[in-house]
């Protein structure tokens, strides 16, 4: 299944852009598609991408070789490989950054410790992605945690 994020929802269509799922599994597997790679995959190939899982070792090494052979193919230059620092990227840490609490902060948003732990890994990931991005970011995390089924609406 393909993870959408609302707030991204304008680049799913035609899926200029490359979404942040895909980041994170590009970021999993070790490779940085630029985006001129990325727009000149076929929709198709895309879509592929989007939907293919990278959750265990064959899956990811798979997906790897799909993505080297098809952006290789369309772009006739590979991705260029991953440094095992920007890998560990995809594994968004247990605890809060305080840069992006601060950045929370600076675009009028609050983020603690106890909202960070009711996310999942991707939506982590999204906003450590998202870290010095203020209008993005704000709009993230209205999304997370405004109404949502973690927190209760207001009466």
């Amino acid at each position: 299944m393909f993870r959408r994020f609302h707030f991204e929802e304008d680049i799913y269509c035609t899926l200029e852009c490359v979404p942040m799922t895909v980041r994170r599994k590009l970021d999993r597997i070790g490779l940085k598609v630029h985006l001129a790679q990325w727009q000149a995959l076929g929709q198709g190939e895309r879509l592929a991408i989007c939907h293919l899982p990278a959750d265990q070792p064959d899956e990811c090494e798979a997906l790897r070789t799909f993505i080297i052979e098809a952006v290789t193919r369309v772009s006739g230059e590979a991705p260029r490989e991953l440094t095992a620092e920007q890998r560990r990227a995809a594994e968004p840490p247990g605890q809060v950054p305080p840069a992006l609490v601060a950045d929370a902060a600076s675009a009028g948003a609050t983020l603690t410790q106890a909202m960070w732990e009711r996310l999942d890994s991707d939506e982590r990931y999204m906003l450590t992605k998202l870290e010095r991005r203020g209008g993005k970011l704000a709009i993230a995390l209205r999304e997370l945690f405004a109404q949502s089924p973690r927190e209760p609406a207001a009466n």
